[in-house]
């Protein structure tokens, strides 16, 4: 694979990286202390904390990208170090469906109370998303075992 490819995309990575790492350092504990409807505030609280903790699986997967895509540049990228990658991309996305899962019914409660439907279906596509994700590295994670199956098998008949 060209240089160029996989730069870009090592490049989109660290650029996904930085709004969750200003978010994680400067936006949820302004959030914390200023709710924007004190009413609200006990409410707020938990979602705030689900989104807070979910930033370190976030960033977790992103470095795991990373060293998916110095795989592929190191010509290295059908070994078992890009399935270990793979699994923990996998792993950091369940966790992350798993915490906004439990922070659902706090988004329901903001929705009804505010009388934001749309509010509920943006907590919905939160959940939706790193699901997608994890299917799709499980997915990827088996065929990439099932390649370097078969390319040792074929390193064996040579």
């Amino acid at each position: 694979m060209k240089l160029g490819s996989t730069t870009f995309l090592k490049l989109a990575v660290f650029l996904l990286g930085i709004p969750a790492l200003i978010l994680y350092g400067v936006g949820l504990p302004y959030l914390i202390k200023n709710p924007a409807n004190p009413d609200y505030g006990h409410i707020l609280y938990p979602i705030v904390i689900v989104i807070f903790i979910s930033t370190v699986p976030y960033i977790a997967a992103l470095v795991q990208a990373f060293k998916l895509l110095s795989y592929i540049d190191q010509n290295i990228a059908f070994s078992e170090r890009s399935v270990k990658a793979l699994k923990n991309i996998k792993y950091c996305a369940v966790t992350i469906v798993g915490l906004y899962v439990i922070g659902l019914p706090f988004i329901f409660m903001v929705a009804e109370l505010d009388d934001a439907p749309g509010l509920g279906v943006i907590g919905m596509l939160l959940i939706f998303a790193p699901l997608v994700i994890a299917v799709f590295a499980a997915v990827l994670q088996k065929l990439l075992q099932e390649a370097i199956h078969i390319k040792s098998e074929n390193d064996l008949t040579v």
